[in-house]
């Protein structure tokens, strides 16, 4: 797919400003711009967003709402090589031996660093065609030591990219929260402590793809997803519950929202459901950074976005009770998005 930028001054507003190509459900494509720039966290950033002489005003809440389906984010701020590094030290690791993969595995969902298979190997009924390494990565300095150091540059690749990306989740989650009417710097400190879960996949070759997922339909529970991937293989399901393929486009980033995010806003904005599909003769490496508020951190809806008309429709939830809730739970039953809905009698 080939993207054509706006024709305007392109050398200072590609600075400022981003691009999403936001792939409709006939495979059309068209670009709106967005900040992601922390330079736009001003007056001017705000004259920007808002300013009606733009031909293509960014309108987050309309990317948001139920007619968004895909988010694939250029412009970013993040090296090329960066991301290119952090995806080389993936396919390294997953080459190695067994036995040196295998000394990660668990059956602890909380544990801060985790390799396996499927979902949940332990409850899950179907296994999926997939091998994963997962690790906590915020602050980095807590964690790094924990993760593999074999292959040599692992850590110090996958750290300055896991760094980079949450730098730019925290710029996306100003603009998104200002969107929503709440003040850029809403739970700022929350989100500066916010929990970061590095889940990084290995999708092999599979020779009979129409048979088969890399990963089964479900939604992320998190604020952002910030998706870094090798080659297409993520669908999403758009309003009509048809699967669609979310494009390819090197350099690019893909964001999510999460079901947090849907708590926060009270429903207003939505989390995207999704799923990896294989390929019969390349293999697909991906690496979600998975955003939320700290682990124990209970988020409902803001107090802004309640109102008669809208009345309080989650209940608070975390990423400890996500985590919990899928122990025991395969990702084919109830999620726990669904236990925190109030329904109303």
């Amino acid at each position: 797919m080939k993207l054509v930028l706006p024709a305007r001054n392109l050398g200072s507003f590609r600075y400022l400003l981003g691009c999403i190509c936001n792939t409709g459900v006939d495979g059309t494509s068209f670009l709106q711009l967005f900040s992601i720039k922390r330079a736009l966290h001003s007056r001017l950033h705000r004259q920007i967003l808002k300013r009606k002489s733009l031909s293509n005003p960014f309108e987050w809440e309309k990317l948001c709402s139920n007619q968004m389906h895909a988010q694939v984010v250029i412009n970013h701020g993040i090296p090329s090589w960066v991301m290119k590094d952090a995806i080389d030290s993936a396919e390294e690791f997953f080459r190695l031996p067994s036995d040196k993969k295998m000394c990660f595995a668990s059956t602890d969902v909380h544990a801060p660093v985790r390799y396996g298979t499927s979902m949940n190997h332990v409850i899950d009924k179907v296994l999926f065609w997939r091998d994963f390494i997962k690790h906590y990565a915020n602050p980095i300095s807590e964690w790094i030591h924990l993760w593999p150091s074999d292959p040599p540059s692992y850590r110090e690749k996958m750290g300055s990219y896991a760094k980079a990306v949450n730098t730019l989740q925290k710029q996306l989650m100003e603009v998104i929260l200002e969107s929503l009417g709440l003040n850029a710097d809403y739970l700022h400190d929350d989100i500066e402590e916010g929990s970061q879960v590095m889940a990084v996949n290995c999708y092999p070759a599979c020779p009979e793809p129409d048979l088969a997922l890399g990963m089964p339909p479900h939604t992320d529970y998190g604020t952002l997803t910030i998706l870094n991937q090798s080659q297409q293989g993520l669908q999403i399901m758009d309003e009509d519950k048809k699967w669609r393929a979310v494009p390819f486009v090197q350099g690019a980033l893909i964001v999510q929202l999460g079901d947090q995010f849907e708590v926060l806003s009270n429903g207003r904005y939505k989390s995207i459901r999704h799923r990896a599909i294989l390929d019969s003769h390349k293999q697909r490496l991906s690496i979600a950074s998975i955003h939320s508020m700290p682990m124990e951190k209970k988020v409902g809806p803001a107090p802004e976005v309640i109102d008669e008309q809208h009345p309080v429709a989650y209940k608070e939830g975390s990423f400890s009770g996500f985590l919990d809730h899928i122990s025991v739970k395969s990702v084919s039953e109830d999620t726990y998005l669904d236990t925190l809905k109030i329904h109303e009698a």
